[in-house]
């Protein structure tokens, strides 16, 4: 995949696949497969990779922002560490030495965690996230805390604390969100793996919009445990509500499969209060050749038409899979309608995030009065979802496990569902403070705001992986 950085930043042609040897590593677009590698034939050390990330960190992140803060002094001093253990023979775990990304949504122990809030401009965590602990047993090495929008709540990237993070192909655009600062850096080159999380499309977005790889795993592979929000002033650590969760997930960000694979058997696995009663283990892959797969795939639904060019490229991703002999079918799963899904995973999407201290009655109250306005269903759901009874509730948490059913219906048959990420391509900066009343514009026609999050809707309400 080419890395063209505009903006005047920089640009980087295709890493072709003799870069797989570790001696011809790329240390700017180099997977943390071939990083990792390097590292351990002492190719490069350690502590050499890490002052080149933060080198190129000074040259080129001032141009998309995608840093809240960093962690260069602490990380060159772990870096000499994992070096010298490296030459005793001792290696820390499958990420020994490897200068990694952490979104500012998971707290770490003695580096500042913000997520976006004001309140939290200064706030050090005591602990790590469960996720965060995971990697770092591994051998990581924290390069710093990439930027979130306020709360981890916006499809764009940016907050009162950090400021804006533009898309490294081109600054006008947003980087997407929520999991935007870690997508723009890894397509930028200024570390190897990001740990993301994903409720509306934060690690499938932000993927799609930078051009990286990113992974919502399936509900509670990955603990959530530690993560912004709620706050960690109102709520203890050890309170968190993570485990009450049914929607969001942690997840890995990177620039190839083989590594979000890598780091996905780090970071999944029981939360640990349930680690005495199950086991996580990733499966085998089910068949042993492309060919062997049966996909279905969707272009297009009149319940949220999808841009020309995203719909032409996935026509062309259909057609190729066809010509490498991939059993194809059109279409979705019998009796599924796109449009109802997005109506049940709305509303429960505000009933979770509705434990926010953001969310007062005067603020509520204040939506209310958008009700008519052209775009007013879209708060009319998102505050029947903030103020919902337990008995409504129940109705529409039956109506996801129909989905569920029907999707584990679906799979008995074919392996995967291709579909777009997103409505449309990568946008102008649009920060209007009236979230569902936004514009986007888009070369075939104008968009509200919601609707990038109807396609996010699908996958999220049956805890589907993508």
């Amino acid at each position: 995949m080419p890395i063209q950085l505009r903006g005047d930043l920089i640009m980087k042609k295709k890493i072709s696949s003799s870069t797989s040897s570790s001696s011809r590593f790329d240390p700017d677009f180099g997977t943390a497969t071939q990083a990792i590698k390097a590292i351990k034939a002492d190719v490069i050390s350690s502590r050499e990779l890490t002052k080149h990330v933060f080198r190129r960190i000074k040259k080129h992140n001032e141009k998309i922002n995608a840093f809240v803060t960093l962690n260069e002094e602490q990380a060159l001093k772990r870096a000499r560490k994992a070096d010298n253990s490296l030459t005793t023979g001792k290696i820390w775990g499958p990420l020994h030495g490897l200068p990694i990304l952490i979104k500012d949504q998971f707290p770490t122990a003695g580096l500042r965690t913000t997520c976006g809030f004001p309140e939290l401009a200064a706030y050090i965590p005591k602990e790590n996230a469960v996720a965060v602990d995971r990697l770092l047993a591994a051998g990581a090495i924290i390069v710093g805390k990439t930027n979130t929008p306020i709360g981890a709540s916006d499809i764009q990237t940016y907050n009162k604390i950090a400021g804006t993070t533009n898309n490294p192909w081109d600054v006008s655009k947003t980087s997407g969100g929520s999991t935007g600062g870690g997508a723009a850096a890894l397509a930028a080159g200024l570390g190897f793996l990001e740990l993301g999380a994903d409720l509306a499309g934060s690690i499938r977005t932000p993927s799609n919009f930078c051009g990286v790889c990113g992974h919502k795993p399936s509900l509670h592979v990955v603990p959530l445990q530690g993560s912004i929000p709620p706050l960690p002033t109102l709520i203890p650590p050890s309170l968190n509500l993570a485990g009450l969760n049914d929607l969001a997930v942690a997840g890995p960000l990177a620039r190839s499969a083989a590594d979000l694979k890598l780091e996905l058997e780090i970071i999944a696995g029981p939360a640990p209060e349930d680690a005495s009663s199950c086991r996580w283990k990733l499966p085998k892959a089910r068949k042993a050749t492309l060919k062997d797969y049966k996909v279905g795939y969707v272009t297009d639904d009149p319940f949220c038409p999808v841009n020309p060019e995203i719909k032409t490229i996935m026509s062309n991703t259909a057609l190729a899979l066809r010509k490498e002999g991939v059993k194809v079918k059109e279409g979705w799963p019998e009796g599924m309608k796109p449009s109802e899904i997005f109506d049940v995973y709305f509303k429960l999407m505000a009933a979770f995030v509705s434990q926010s201290p953001a969310f007062t009655d005067n603020v509520i109250n204040t939506l209310k009065m958008l009700f008519y306005m052209p775009y007013g269903v879209y708060y009319r759901n998102f505050v029947d979802g903030l103020t919902i009874s337990h008995k409504d509730w129940s109705a529409l948490a039956l109506r996801r496990l129909a989905s569920r059913l029907a999707w584990q219906e679906y799979f008995k048959t074919l392996d995967a569902f291709l579909m777009p990420a997103n409505c449309v391509p990568a946008f102008a900066h649009n920060h209007d403070r009236n979230m569902w009343g936004r514009i986007i514009e888009s070369s075939d026609s104008t968009r509200y705001y919601a609707e990038t999050f109807k396609w996010i809707s699908i996958a999220t309400l049956a805890g589907l992986p993508v």
